[in-house]
């Protein structure tokens, strides 16, 4: 199986902070990350909200009347978006700074030789009731470009400024983030470009480019936390979620202090682990891109997007051969011929499958084949006549193939829903062989066995096999002139009964392939399954 995504991007650390130009130009342009080292150390903040030097007691006194909204979670350490595990509560400010002021004494407690262990626990049992570790500020306002009443603590955007290379007229906000324990966010993706400044604490956060999204199983779109990822947070369950196996190989981890900021660009999978009462400060703005996409133009740009990952996908599940071994090949003599195109000297095939003239150029091509194409010519003819009962096959006993006759078993001829090419020996001899061969084989097909060929392609052809023989069909047609191409055709279908009906059984084969690519592009990027539905993927993800 191809992979889904490429190498990891290297994510640069910049030391200086670059011009606002030069930020726009080289480095949000790219859509890849990068850090800033010290990018918020002359911000007020980093000494006046510092946990360790009386910064709680300053943002207490500061901001304490304000009223924010926390987030409580159910399954704490892990802090998942989802509102089936976590609520939003309201509080004062005052409130969760004494939370944090808790915590900090319980860790100073815990660190203590004074206190025996009984007492430890005891207390411990109290505060733990007292200050949950369940409790988290995610996405407090400071300040609101759309709604300046939702801005719950302006009174502190004075501790901060932004960074001189961002444009201060396209924010969208700005947020404050504080965890009392140690935390970890579901993965997930913002709809825009993110800042992350570290005012206290360390933050690591692990990235991955919006093209991993199917190792990352995304939620479904149409849900309430449709930029989360579906898996399970520290012990993701590689049966239920196959692709995740690899996730980490596509991934880049950085580790973030004080005075630090990380750009995230918009639709990047990030997930941030944060130590003990760590406090950060995030800047939003609409990328350029996004800006620039006129409503109208939606439902275009939908189709080309699903277009593209779509034919991408139908790649993924019809791969180039693995092995040179597994090609069946054909020597130059038989490629090239006695003159300029092999077609020119084969006459063309009658509907009952008698050659009109000579057969000499057809004799010659089938005798200087190389044994291993011998083989699949004879692997294919012995599938199909095993597979569909043939009335009347004709010539089948007199095969240059040497076996003499090929037996039909009974029973109705099916057309097998089949889209891996692993699990269809047809469309594997199809695919695996030189298409200067597989042209020969065909038009030996044709002459020899007209009604297995019409067999082969109306009953034995799945949808990976109609896939397969079509890409084949493009790649003899580039070897060929415009003369050849026609021939070929005429002679092929011109064996068949009824060459519409043929015609008919590829399409529908071709566009049943093309849909089952688009389900999985469905599934992979947009987490919606045709098949299972809300209901089942909700159990699925929420289990635990």
């Amino acid at each position: 199986m191809a992979k889904e995504a490429g190498p990891p991007l290297q994510i640069p650390t910049f030391d200086e902070l670059p011009s606002a130009a030069d930020f726009a130009s080289r480095i949000e342009s790219t859509n890849v990350p990068a850090v800033f080292s010290g990018c918020a150390e002359d911000w007020k903040a980093l000494r006046k909200w510092n946990p360790r030097e009386g910064g709680l007691d300053y943002l207490q006194e500061r901001a304490g009347p304000c009223t924010v909204e926390a987030m409580l979670s159910r399954s704490a350490p892990f802090f998942y978006g989802d509102l089936r595990s976590h609520e939003r509560v309201p509080l004062p400010f005052s409130s969760f700074i004494g939370f944090c002021k808790q915590h900090m004494e319980k860790e100073e407690d815990d660190q203590s030789p004074c206190m025996d262990s009984e007492e430890r626990n005891s207390e411990g049992s109290e505060q733990d009731h007292v200050a949950p570790r369940q409790i988290y500020l995610a996405q407090v306002p400071i300040m609101n470009a759309e709604n300046k009443g939702r801005a719950q603590l302006e009174v502190l955007l004075e501790d901060i400024q932004m960074p001189a290379f961002l444009d201060k007229s396209l924010l969208a906000s700005v947020n404050l983030w504080i965890n009392i324990a140690e935390a970890r966010s579901s993965t997930h993706y913002d709809p825009h470009h993110n800042l992350l400044c570290i005012v206290s604490g360390t933050k690591k956060v692990v990235l991955w480019p919006p093209s991993a999204s199917p190792m990352l199983y995304p939620m479904p779109l149409y849900g309430e936390a449709s930029n989360h990822s579906s898996l399970t947070l520290g012990r993701p369950d590689f049966s239920l979620h196959p692709r995740a196996e690899n996730l980490m190989d596509y991934s880049r981890k950085v580790i973030l202090r004080a005075g630090d900021a990380l750009f995230i660009p918009e639709g990047w999978f990030h997930q941030v682990d944060s130590d003990n009462l760590s406090i950060a400060v995030n800047f939003w703005w609409q990328s350029n891109l996004t800006r620039g996409i006129s409503e109208h133009m939606d439902s275009y740009y939908l189709r080309r997007i699903l277009r593209r990952l779509t034919d991408k996908e139908m790649d993924l599940m019809l791969p180039k051969p693995a092995s040179v071994e597994c090609k069946v090949h054909e020597s130059k003599r038989t490629l090239n011929g006695d003159a300029d195109g092999d077609l020119h000297n084969v006459d063309k095939v009658s509907v009952d499958g008698d050659l009109e003239g000579k057969e000499v150029k057809l004799e010659s091509a089938i005798c200087h084949m190389e044994p291993s194409a011998l083989q699949a010519l004879h692997a294919l003819v012995s599938l199909v006549h095993n597979g569909v009962n043939i009335p009347n096959p004709s010539r089948v006993q007199q095969s240059l193939l040497g076996n003499g006759a090929i037996a039909c078993t009974e029973g109705d001829p099916k057309n097998r829903v089949v889209f891996h090419l692993e699990d269809d020996p047809v469309a594997k001899i199809l695919w695996n062989t030189e298409p200067h061969t597989l042209r020969t084989m065909l038009l030996y097909m044709a002459d020899k066995f007209p009604r297995t060929l019409e067999a082969l392609i109306l009953h034995l052809l799945s949808p990976v096999g109609a896939e397969a023989l079509t890409r084949k069909f493009d790649e003899i047609d580039a070897e060929c002139s415009e003369e050849d191409r026609s021939k070929f055709y005429q002679i092929i279908y011109g064996a068949l009964d009824d060459q519409f009906a043929a015609m008919d059984s590829i399409l529908l084969g071709k566009e049943s392939f093309a849909m089952q690519a688009f389900r999985n592009v469905l599934d992979k990027y947009l987490g919606v399954n045709m098949e299972d539905g809300p209901k089942v993927r909700a159990r699925q993800n929420f289990q635990g």
